[in-house]
């Protein structure tokens, strides 16, 4: 058995590990690199390994560092099934069309307006690519063994995190048990089901992306009704760039809570300005297996905001709203592309708003550059002046960080032979192995990418 790191080493993106066994290749996991340029370039690099001989991919879940590169795998000739759980196929449903059309409306705007290098700029691949790759999906149940040979298969078991989410277990007859954490999502989640307890794996492939932090200890209903209020007091606008899949359905559920508890105005304006996030909390309310809410209390999470589908009603939000305090909640999570650039556009110029940051920047990203106190971002080719209050919360994030990594290994009762750390920057990684070898004294690496080890 052969394990190639594809992606997610020294990032958190681009997640893609080819496993070799049995005559079979395995794809684990087909995400976009997001970040940095010379990661994003990786996204345009033909692949290590011929699409056409990958027999399978297996899907830990829909993030599309996870699984945004799929529809460029199978317009390069990938025919095999990818294995996935039921919410992450529904999911992927809503998000992989969706990345499709706003690289084609990027690549338009950047021809339009000529900020690029590229004559023409082309899209990586468009939305009918994505849906014509969704032929491709094949969901199977929790707990249940699905082979891929007469002596390979793999078992998915929940992992928190997101709806669908799932730690992939690859097993081989008479050989290695293989464990791909994916992202693995935190045992107190107001949302979300706990991970499940895996008790054993001969190799452990885990995340890292918290691997040298820990969340705040501090309630992120308490944050954020301080921030609202605050922003309020100043006649601002709070806009909070979210991830449309799961980060968004948290915050209408902390803004829910607000509301009820009369923590903040009842009449406050609460936008979600995001089709996609719109679409996913619809999921929401119909996959009750995959969370802790009841259905009636999951619809009046659902309802807290108002949704504005359309780019006119998004628009709106401007003249209906201008001068009064409100709260935009709008895609995407790093302020990578989405709507959410329109309202940073509007609302970054002025000190009276507050860009609220809700989980992990990625290096590279503008969201990291927001944090990192830059002064002027860069949004659609044009520099724009950041003046607004840039606020982080890490509390927010649907990650396990370090310390709740360690509690969920401490259900297994055997050391792995081996763990590689992936997933995370260069020194979160290191630093959750070296977590790992304190608290375990576990045979610990840390891959570099493309690197192939033996199993």
């Amino acid at each position: 058995m052969k394990l190639t790191f594809l992606g997610a080493t020294g990032t958190v993106t681009g997640s893609k590990f080819l496993l070799q066994a049995e005559g079979r290749k395995i794809l684990i996991d087909c995400g976009l690199f997001q970040g940095h340029k010379q990661l994003r370039l990786r996204n345009w690099n033909v692949l290590p390994v011929n699409p056409r001989d990958i027999d399978a991919l297996v899907l830990t879940h829909a993030h599309l560092d996870h699984s945004g590169y799929i529809p460029k795998l199978a317009r390069a000739g990938f025919k095999g099934p990818i294995y996935c759980s039921e919410s992450t196929f529904e999911l992927c449903k809503i998000l992989l069309p969706d990345s499709g059309r706003i690289q084609e409306e990027d690549a338009e705007r950047a021809n339009r307006y000529g900020y690029t290098r590229h004559k023409p700029a082309l899209p990586l691949y468009t939305a009918k690519e994505a849906r014509d790759a969704l032929q491709h999906f094949r969901p199977v149940d929790f707990g249940q063994f699905h082979a891929l040979s007469e002596e390979l298969g793999f078992t998915l078991h929940r992992a928190g995190h997101i709806l669908g989410a799932s730690f992939v277990r690859i097993t081989q007859e008479n050989g290695p048990s293989v464990l791909f954490s994916g992202d693995i999502g935190r045992p107190n989640d107001p949302v979300m089901k706990e991970p499940a307890k895996i008790q054993n794996a001969d190799y452990l492939i885990v995340e890292s992306t918290y691997g040298d932090r820990r969340h705040g200890a501090t309630d992120p209903v308490d944050d954020l009704e301080h921030i609202i209020q605050e922003t309020i007091i100043r006649g601002g606008t709070v806009v909070i760039p979210s991830f449309a899949v799961g980060r968004a359905q948290m915050i209408l559920y902390y803004l829910y809570e607000l509301k009820r508890q009369g923590r903040i105005p009842a009449n406050l304006p609460i936008f979600l300005d995001s089709p996609m996030a719109i679409n996913v909390s619809s999921l929401l309310c119909r996959h009750l297996n995959d969370h802790r809410l009841p259905q009636k209390l999951c619809m009046e999470v659902c309802g807290v905001a108002d949704y504005t589908r359309t780019v006119e009603q998004s628009k709106a939000i401007y003249t209906r709203t201008n001068s009064m305090p409100k709260v935009i909640v709008s895609a995407s999570g790093m302020a990578t592309g989405g709507r959410v650039l329109h309202h940073l556009k509007h609302y970054l110029g002025d000190a009276r708003n507050t860009i609220l940051l809700a989980g992990f920047q990625a290096g590279g990203t503008r969201g990291d550059r927001l944090v990192r106190g830059e002064k002027e971002i860069k949004i659609h080719g044009e520099m724009w002046p950041v003046q607004a209050q840039i606020v982080q919360l890490d509390n927010m994030s649907a990650h396990a960080d370090y310390e709740e990594i360690l509690a969920w290994m401490e259900n297994f009762t055997a050391p792995p032979r081996k763990v590689f750390v992936v997933h995370g920057e260069e020194g979160a990684a290191q630093s959750m192995k070296e977590k790992i070898e304190d608290r375990f004294d576990w045979d610990c690496a840390v891959p570099e990418y493309k690197q192939t080890v033996e199993l």
